[in-house]
């Protein structure tokens, strides 16, 4: 029966892709043996985990981005896979916008690797129920959702710290496909104020973002600094002049058109990494890659300022710098460093409702979804203003 092939396909899919030969070959060869009948869908895939070139303006770059693209054209693998069936608790999602973050790049080139190869990345996905599995009670097919980078976890107050929290597009496939499933908790009912592609940013570059800006512990009137602006940054400050509309915003970026857009959406000041903003701060987000700007935050932290350190992983090209710390200077007189660790349904579900009273604006540029090599290379090169996203099946 249909049933027992879809079994038998699970089965024997999960024993290889622990297997060290597990491939893109052996994948399709499951595939066509297990007579899965829910039709296929288009999907770009983690397949390699290793180095991303930056963008290159090259014709050939613009000629061979204009199609399916393989390992040998960028980070990703176009494949065709089963549209996956929807476990009781599960709802199936049609995608039609999903957002590009830099965890994607971080998983990618192996600095929080997926456990199994190939993965479907992806976690800013919004799109719409089209069916349900057993035992779903709060979504309904024709749904409206958003699911971000909790894919599922245990559902208590620290879910994010919790042993069985599994991302989305890491430990579970995510958004780059045209379908994907999820559990109805962790798919978040998206306000009608939002277009699906200003939507899409805002499941984890605003939902993270917004648990970064509660860890600061900043009251109305403290200064707050936000220690590169890219996607997240540019959200958080239209965020916390809502949530503290008397504290005064310090942005801080490499970029001369990065800061002018920075003020553009109301900055109080805006300079250089390595500039002095003109008073100490209370909290600094830093949303960097680098190392540099760790030291430079707790520079200019006040006493017993707090540093939240709004990333996944840090890469390692300028950790020698660390080096340079010094107690007194840096850390004395109670200053404190954070982290963000994920982030928890709760916390979305929050973000979504105060997003909409703003309501918030976030910039976005459009890629479509056979371009999801570019926009990686793009996002690795840098100089991003707001966000970027995928446009699936829109």
């Amino acid at each position: 029966s249909n049933v027992t092939r879809l079994i038998q396909f699970h089965l024997s899919l999960a024993a290889l892709c622990v297997s060290p030969s597990f491939g893109l070959a052996t994948m399709a060869a499951a595939l066509a043996r297990s007579g899965h009948t829910r039709g296929d869908m288009g999907a770009f895939a983690i397949s390699e985990i290793g180095p991303i070139s930056t963008v290159s303006e090259s014709p050939d770059e613009e000629e061979s981005n204009s199609r399916h693209q393989d390992r040998s054209e960028g980070p990703l693998a176009f494949l065709r896979l089963p549209v996956p069936a929807p476990a009781p608790g599960q709802v199936l999602i049609k995608v039609s916008f999903c957002g590009v973050c830099h965890t994607e790049l971080d998983e990618i080139e192996g600095r929080t690797a997926p456990p199994h190869l190939p993965v479907v990345p992806g976690h800013e996905v919004v799109g719409n129920v089209v069916e349900r599995g057993q035992d779903v009670t709060d979504l309904n097919v024709g749904d409206r959702v958003g699911v971000g980078w909790i894919f599922d976890s245990d559902g208590s107050e620290y879910e994010n710290l919790s042993p069985a929290f599994r991302a989305t597009g890491r430990d579970a496939n995510g958004g780059y496909a045209e379908y994907m499933v999820v559990g109805e908790r962790y798919a978040h009912h998206i306000p009608n104020v939002f277009t699906d592609e200003e939507a899409a940013p805002l499941l984890c570059a605003g939902g993270v973002g917004y648990r970064a800006l509660m860890l600061t512990g900043l009251k109305d009137n403290e200064p707050v600094g936000l220690m590169g602006f890219g996607g997240s940054a540019h959200i958080v400050l239209q965020l916390s002049k809502h949530i503290y509309p008397n504290s005064k915003v310090y942005v801080f970026a490499r970029s001369q058109t990065t800061r002018d857009f920075a003020m553009e959406l109301g900055a109080d000041w805006a300079g250089h990494i390595s500039d002095e903003p003109p008073e100490k701060l209370r909290a600094i987000i830093d949303t960097t890659p680098a190392w540099q700007p760790i030291l430079s935050s707790l520079e200019n932290l006040k006493p017993g300022g707090r540093l939240v350190i709004n990333a996944i992983r840090k890469e390692s090209k300028d950790a020698s710098l660390l080096a340079n710390l010094d107690y007194a200077h840096h850390i004395w007189m109670e200053k404190e460093i954070k982290t963000v660790a994920n982030v928890t349904g709760r916390d979305l579900r929050e973000f979504l409702e105060v997003a909409a009273e703003i309501p918030l604006r976030p910039k976005v540029t459009i890629y479509p979804v056979k371009e999801a090599n570019k926009a990686l290379k793009a996002l690795k090169a840098g100089n991003v203003q707001g966000a970027y996203v995928l446009k699936v099946n829109a």
